[in-house]
């Protein structure tokens, strides 16, 4: 999970790639669910220009599949220049043999995008 978090925050899709199962799904809010990394990138695009997370934390959940919960805040850069930072998120992840299987992820972007 952790691998997959700094690849992505790199942009290094092939190593993000290479930390899901087959049949990965990502589920953000108000939008349908994602299976691909690029459909993600496409639906980030007109949000923010940038974004990085900053972590307060990890519980792992043990079964199977094991579920891994990771809570922090993003910072970043929305596309007229402003800088955002403070926003608070929770990615919840099942993880199967090694590989992720499911992301779901909770934030107040949205929120905090319509005060700025």
């Amino acid at each position: 999970m952790r691998r997959f978090l700094a690849a992505m925050e790199a942009r290094d899709l092939q190593a993000a790639r290479a930390c899901l199962a087959p049949g990965f799904t990502m589920r953000f809010p108000a939008t349908p669910p994602m299976t691909e990394l690029d459909q993600l990138i496409a639906w980030a695009a007109p949000r923010y220009r940038s974004v990085t997370k900053a972590y307060d934390g990890f519980d792992v959940v043990p079964g199977a599949p094991e579920t891994v919960y990771c809570r922090g805040t993003l910072a970043g850069e929305w596309h007229d220049g402003t800088r955002f930072d403070g926003i608070r998120f929770i990615d919840r992840f099942e993880i199967s043999a090694g590989l992720l299987i499911r992301q779901d992820v909770w934030n107040d972007m949205a929120e905090t995008r319509a005060r700025a």
